[in-house]
């Protein structure tokens, strides 16, 4: 039952618990304390009545009448309301009165038989002995603690009825105070389940109390992550896409531009070596002519392969290792480019990388040389690859990191120029290991950094 309640109906009923606690404790204090206020009162009324008594009847001895005397002093003190005085013989007489003293004096209507119970069960009554003329007589004093019975039972009503008011409309109070201090939380529910459902644009407006204003504020900026989150994947699902396209008309172009003429002049000499069979007496010198010809366009097609494979697929990275197919990257692009010098420093103190940096590593390596031989007319290229440090954004911690570095004498990128689809893909992908790709050019050439953290697998 309880765990079903709403937090606004567990204050509540905390709240309602505690004051009706609160005031049955207070009442009862009242009644705990009614018995020896009754019982003092008693003690005080018999006390004082026993020595008035003791006073006038000293006198009655010397007066004509003293039977009329005192039967005029105790008319006189039963017009008194805390306590009556009998004149009796014998104690038979006494419990007599004792018993008839719910008479003019006895309990008030207006207070319960349970209450009096409690605090006056019995009536307190002395006998006060006197003597008229030898004869020894008895005064019984009585007490009736009636109108202070009274008087506790209505201040207890009274408390009880002032104490419930006030109860009342402090729980009244309190029950707006936490309404509108809980307020926010309906309104985080419904922002959380929006946000849920895929509406980033989802805002609370930060009210109630301070913890729970910055609540909102927080899931406003969580709102506001997210959405900048989800669109920047859509960006990059385009992207990738885009990156795909780019790159198989890539491909295709450079199949054309380079299988079309190799295998037409494949087609031209296998035409002539034909021919040259034909021939009664073929020419020797021609038939290896044609060969050498041939022999020349296939390797020069295994080149052209070999290159487009590795843009697919590094041959031997994972059976050789990053610093071996680093190296015959190398020496591709030098073969193909034998006037250009290629210098590569791998620290021996790399490691083990992890087969996620590796690629990115290689790829990154592979779209540095493919623009510095495509675009910068560069004489020298430089290609460091160095272990490194990426601190964190709390500033404690640090993950380990590969830096690559290539750098060329070119040109330089022009002032209004852009990055290709093959940079623009490797620095998403390295942001999307948590490492960064950055571009630098001046008249000394361009330089491509990027920190690749590493221990990472596909």
């Amino acid at each position: 039952m309880w765990q079903k309640l709403s937090l606004r109906a567990r204050l509540n009923v905390l709240l309602a618990l505690l004051l009706t606690l609160g005031l049955a404790i207070n009442i009862a204090r009242l009644v705990l304390e009614a018995g020896p206020r009754v019982q003092a009162e008693d003690q005080s009324v018999i006390r004082l009545a026993r020595e008035f008594v003791g006073t006038l009847v000293e006198s009655l001895n010397e007066t004509a009448d003293p039977d009329a005397r005192l039967s005029q002093i105790i008319a006189d003190l039963n017009q008194l309301r805390h306590v009556s005085i009998t004149r009796e013989a014998g104690a038979a007489a006494a419990k007599q009165a004792t018993a008839d003293d719910s008479g003019g004096n006895g309990k008030p209507s207006s207070v319960p038989a349970w209450f009096v119970a409690l605090v006056h069960p019995e009536m307190t009554a002395v006998n006060v002995p006197i003597s008229i003329h030898g004869k020894p007589e008895s005064l019984i004093v009585t007490s009736h603690p009636n109108d202070e019975i009274n008087e506790i039972w209505d201040g207890i009503v009274t408390q009880l009825q002032v104490g419930s008011a006030i109860a009342v409309a402090l729980f009244l109070i309190t029950m707006m105070v936490v309404k509108r201090a809980l307020a926010p939380i309906q309104s985080l529910s419904h922002a959380m389940a929006n946000i849920a459902g895929g509406s980033y644009d989802t805002r609370v407006k930060p009210e109630g109390p301070p913890e729970l204003a910055a609540i909102c504020t927080k899931l406003n900026h969580l709102a506001a992550t997210l959405g900048d989150a989800v669109e920047e994947r859509r960006r990059l699902a385009e992207r990738s896409v885009s990156l795909q396209d780019a790159e198989r008309k890539e491909i295709a172009r450079e199949l054309h531009d380079e299988f079309g003429p190799y295998l037409f002049a494949l087609r031209a000499h296998v035409s002539s070596l034909m021919r040259l069979a034909d021939m009664r007496e073929p020419s020797t010198e021609g038939l290896r002519k044609h060969g050498d010809a041939i022999l020349e366009q296939v390797n020069a097609l295994q080149q052209f392969n070999r290159r487009v494979l590795e843009r697919l697929r590094p041959v031997g990275l994972a059976e050789l290792g990053l610093r071996e197919a680093i190296g015959a990257l190398v020496r591709l692009w030098g073969d193909s480019h034998p006037g250009v010098v290629i210098e590569t420093a791998i620290s021996q103190s790399l490691g083990e990388t992890g087969e996620t940096a590796d690629l990115t590593i290689y790829r990154t390596v592979q779209e540095a040389l493919t623009n510095v031989f495509r675009h910068a007319s560069a004489t020298s290229v430089d290609v460091t690859i160095e272990p490194a440090k990426q601190p964190s954004s709390t500033g404690r911690d640090s993950r380990d990191c590969a830096l690559v570095r290539v750098r060329d004498n070119g040109g330089g990128l022009k002032p209004d120029s852009r990055l290709g689809f093959g940079l623009t893909g490797m620095r998403e992908r390295i942001a999307a290991l948590g490492g960064t790709l950055t571009v630098g050019s001046s008249d000394g050439g361009v330089v491509v950094e990027a920190l690749v953290p590493t221990g990472q697998r596909v």
